[in-house]
């Protein structure tokens, strides 16, 4: 009898150790399995962070002109290409000419003259090979809707009925200088000086006149269908420089690879076409 109750001692011992030893390692499991949720955890933000860092931004800096044209476009690009992003800088050609030969950021450039091109492009500021001209305008006289006499040429800006007519400033906006260029040309310019006020792009000229801030301007065709004022004469062509839109791509842009496929998707047919829809026009 003494006997059997020593073996079951050491039996019971033996199995309480063995009872311990299952339960400490059924115990390091949870922990394990913690430690392996942590890790599966910050691999999906890794790679989330990852993904949102593989969507690249480019900056556009473009024409006003241009403004409602680039707006529609911009979804249709970026549902073609979703890991590109656009930001346009509008303003007008020669204001943002200056602000790329001062280093800012760009990646392309769409001016509404040539001229602003040909000098970033003799800067050596536009990517060899990745310019070219991509629309074209008109240049139209508008007045408001509510004026009380009738204006239908140029010659009628001299009637003192008109107090003040709108142009871009010719230095920095190609539309200022086209309709400057135009008024020498027709012997009007000297004469219609006291009246001009000069406006920072052509969507400020429209405003103007809109607002009955000026009695008529000169702008693009393509704004004046856009507004509310009259076209009331188109710009004889043969008075100014052609109006010519070119594209470029800016060679400093860190996102040249990027760059080049909004620029070959700008000369696409499906680009094309919208442009045409706000009135530009193809060579």
């Amino acid at each position: 009898m003494i006997k059997m109750t020593k073996v079951s001692y050491v039996c019971l011992c033996f199995l309480f150790m063995m009872l311990l030893t299952a339960c400490g390692s059924t115990g390091s499991t949870p922990g394990s399995t913690s430690t392996s949720t942590k890790q599966q955890s910050q691999q999906s933000t890794s790679e989330l962070s990852s993904t949102q860092a593989e969507v690249t931004e480019l900056t556009i800096s473009a024409a006003a002109s241009l403004t409602d044209a680039l707006e529609e476009l911009r979804p249709i690009f970026e549902a073609n290409y979703p890991e590109i992003q656009l930001t346009f800088n509008f303003g007008s050609s020669g204001a943002l000419q200056q602000q790329i030969e001062q280093g800012a950021p760009a990646d392309l450039f769409l001016s509404a003259a040539e001229k602003n091109m040909q000098t970033l492009i003799q800067n050596h500021q536009i990517l060899e090979g990745y310019s070219e001209t991509l629309l074209t305008n008109e240049l139209v006289l508008v007045s408001a809707n509510n004026r009380e006499f009738d204006i239908t040429s140029e010659a009628d800006l001299t009637n003192s009925e008109v107090k003040v007519v709108a142009i871009g400033i010719p230095e920095s906006v190609p539309a200022g200088s086209y309709a400057k260029e135009a008024l020498e040309k027709l012997g009007l310019y000297d004469k219609l000086l006291p009246k001009i006020i000069q406006a920072k792009d052509v969507r400020q000229v429209v405003q103007y006149v809109e607002t009955g801030n000026a009695d008529a301007g000169f702008v693009y065709k393509t704004d004046a269908v856009l507004s509310k004022v009259n076209i009331v004469h188109t710009v004889d062509s043969e008075l100014y420089a052609p109006i010519h839109y070119p594209v470029g791509i800016i060679q400093a842009s860190k996102h040249i690879k990027e760059a080049k496929i909004f620029y070959e998707f700008l000369t696409s047919d499906e680009a094309k076409t919208l442009f045409q829809k706000y009135g530009f026009k193809g060579l």
